[in-house]
């Protein structure tokens, strides 16, 4: 319960709920925050990279 605290935190010092214009995206973003976000607070800092996406052809 604690460690969703601190996310719901962490979600709400990004300002993940100041926006009312929410889409699939914004809402992904906010609970992988709340889930994973007090990684940050003891210095993980984890990313997610996506690799090289094919170029569109002309």
């Amino acid at each position: 319960m604690i460690w969703l605290l601190i996310g719901l935190l962490a979600a709400v010092q990004r300002g993940y709920f100041s926006d009312s214009d929410q889409n699939c995206a914004d809402i992904g973003s906010t609970l992988v925050t709340i889930g994973v976000g007090p990684l940050n607070y003891i210095g993980v800092n984890p990313t997610v990279e996506c690799p090289g996406l094919p170029e569109p052809s002309e």
